[in-house]
């Protein structure tokens, strides 16, 4: 009888596959941040000046690349840093959605630019996401550390 290592009992470690949603999550968070640029852009046109409203979309740009490469990496709380930079250009898409009813084609313009924040904000919160993000895969072994002297 061949000789081979046993489990006890438990199934083999494989390795932990990237769900599907992560990477369209990641996408999307890109395109959220080049729609947050771009709605940047609209407030900059006017006035080519640096001041606070444009400071905003800036940092929600970044703050949206972030989540997207932490969500892609599988990092822990990256899932979170996707969905709240998702919420606020969301919420000011609506605000604009519900603003300029009557308007044409500029509601229907305010509608597809807030279908990007929304479908991110979705795909964010999902499960598989979560639990990509979630567990972080640089934690110690359920046994602790072996092997190392205490800090006392």
């Amino acid at each position: 009888m061949p000789s081979t290592p046993r489990s006890h009992g438990r199934p083999p470690a494989r390795a932990q596959q990237r769900p599907l949603v992560v990477p369209f999550a990641a996408a999307l968070g890109f395109l959220l941040a080049a729609e947050v640029l771009f709605l940047g852009f609209l407030l900059w046109e006017p006035d080519p000046s640096i001041d606070g409203f444009l400071v905003v979309p800036l940092l929600l740009a970044g703050v949206a690349t972030l989540g997207a490469v932490l969500v892609l990496r599988g990092l822990r709380g990256g899932w979170a840093v996707l969905a709240g930079a998702a919420v606020l250009p969301l919420l000011a898409l609506l605000v604009c959605v519900l603003g300029s009813f009557g308007a044409g084609a500029q509601t229907w313009g305010a509608v597809a630019l807030a279908l990007g924040p929304l479908v991110t904000l979705v795909l964010a919160l999902q499960r598989p996401a979560r639990e990509w993000c979630g567990s972080g895969r640089a934690n110690r072994p359920p046994g602790g550390r072996r092997g190392t002297r205490s800090a006392r």
